[in-house]
């Protein structure tokens, strides 16, 4: 154990010997921590994975740099068909400990294998589609695209609990039970595959209560025989002849009232059949070209999707990437390595921890950054080396237009005009006569538009200013221009 305050290795005693501070309560917190990590792994050894991600949280919240607990919750994360939030899990842990950490190992392991990347991808998309047909109503759709996400991935808990449930409401009841166990196979402990197997199970026991036996069945030699318990009564022999007597009238109505008149409507019959037959088969035809119309425009829908699913699943992984990359260097001192890697991470991509840590190390990086570039940028460009300058300055624009009152937007404009570049020299120029009027650099900037014209005039001077004032403004922490404009010219 390490203390909190200087990192040195603390033993039995309750204050650091190192810097002396009190850890007493901090070994408490670290034990307690611990604990919640030991009990996870005696419920993970049981297939317990709710009750171990439960306590693994709890160790989280003692100590949010227990790599050990990060990383084995991010493998049960795994385990359970949830790639996303593991992946979330092993960055954390590779940020608090980036040498000698595991997680770093699954990390390279998932990159190094785009198949099976894109096999996650497939499978998020194919249970989100499944949510949906949910949502429409359509079930039928949704038990094709679950069989289908659970071939690519039978671990996925959340996959086998909505098939179950699925099939426990249209009834099948065989079935919802087959995948719910699979459920529970996967995860023992969760409480939802719990929930709906006890309403599986009641269901179950109310169907067999409420069946009503019709019949009796026994069996004879290789034969089951079925007898109908249904009793006949004995009628009396008047009522024997009341219904001959009804049974007669009725036959003569029906020789009378159909049996001749239908052999007449036999032809009008026959021949209006054919013409409906003609007519179904046709709205048939119709109706089946409409259908794969339909399905190619799906496919192509969901092609699109799946398309930009992989490109949003990378774009993650590299912002992490050099999220980390920036902590590391932002660690070790490096500031404008820090900033170039936060310049490339993208913020909607990160969870609400990873937007914390981004937060923090952009904040203390960004006015360093900025102020080690302005004086690189500033340092080119009284060497004359107007090419490397504008670099520098082109990233502060992306960061800061204003930066240092206004003087970044003077020498880019001067570095743009010196490397020939008279369109963008007039953007900055019109910028800085803009937002900073009645000052030496707004006056210097519009004597050039003056000179150039308005941006819309084609008339460029390839020589430069040909001999005019060079408008040089002192920069009140750079010293000026040195006079390297006026030799430049």
């Amino acid at each position: 154990m390490e203390c909190y305050h200087c990192g040195a290795a603390l033993g039995k005693e309750t204050f650091c010997p190192n810097c002396g501070v009190d850890v007493k309560i901090y070994k408490k917190i670290v034990q307690a921590s611990n604990s919640c990590y030991n009990q996870a792994l005696a419920r993970a050894n049981v297939r317990d994975l709710s009750g171990a991600i439960d306590s693994l949280k709890k160790s989280l919240r003692f100590n949010k740099k227990n790599t050990s607990a990060r990383n084995l919750l991010g493998l049960i994360y795994f385990e359970m068909g949830e790639m996303v939030s593991a992946l979330r899990e092993w960055v954390i842990s590779k940020s608090f400990q980036p040498e000698n950490n595991i997680a770093g190992d699954y990390l390279d392991e998932i990159q190094e294998n785009p198949a099976r990347l894109e096999s996650v991808n497939q499978t998020i998309k194919k249970y989100n589609q499944a949510l949906l047909y949910c949502r429409q109503d359509s079930k039928d759709l949704a038990v094709i695209q679950l069989k289908k996400v659970l071939s690519m991935n039978s671990k996925m808990v959340q996959g086998h609990q909505l098939l179950g449930l699925l099939y426990l409401e249209e009834g099948n009841l065989e079935q919802a039970k087959k995948a719910l166990e699979n459920a529970m196979e996967i995860d023992e402990g969760n409480t939802v595959t719990h929930r709906y197997l006890r309403e599986l199970n009641s269901k179950i026991q109310a169907f067999g209560n409420g069946k009503e036996k019709k019949s009796v069945s026994y069996q004879s030699g290789n034969d089951v025989i079925i007898r109908p318990t249904s009793t006949f009564k004995e009628s009396s022999s008047g009522s024997t002849i009341l219904n001959i007597a009804i049974g007669l009238l009725v036959g003569v109505l029906i020789t009378c009232f159909l049996v001749v008149p239908g052999v007449r409507q036999s032809a009008k019959s026959n021949a209006r059949k054919e013409v409906l037959e003609a007519n179904d088969t046709l709205s048939t035809k119709n109706q089946e070209i409409k259908t794969l119309n339909s399905k190619v425009k799906d496919l192509e829908e969901q092609l699109n999707s799946e398309k930009d699913s992989s490109d949003s699943a990378g774009g993650k992984v590299a912002t992490y990437q050099q999220l980390l990359e920036a902590y590391a260097a932002y660690r070790d001192g490096d500031v404008t390595k820090a900033g170039d890697a936060l310049a490339n991470v993208n913020a909607e991509y990160l969870d609400e921890n990873s937007k914390a840590l981004y937060d923090a190390v952009n904040g203390e990086v960004n006015s360093k950054y900025l102020s080690e570039l302005y004086a690189k940028a500033y340092q080119n460009y009284n060497r004359l080396n107007y090419a490397e300058a504008l670099v520098d300055f082109e990233k502060i624009m992306e960061i800061d237009e204003n930066y240092h009152d206004g003087y970044a937007l003077y020498y880019i404009a001067q570095s743009y005009r010196k490397n020939n570049d008279i369109d963008n020299a007039r953007t900055y120029y019109q910028k800085v006569v803009d937002l900073y009027p009645n000052t030496e650099r707004a006056a210097t900037a519009q004597r050039y538009l003056n000179e150039y014209g308005p941006a819309s005039e084609d008339e460029e001077d390839e020589n430069g200013d040909s001999g005019t004032a060079d408008g040089r403004t002192n920069d009140p922490n750079q010293g000026g221009d040195n006079g390297n404009d006026m030799q430049n010219e």
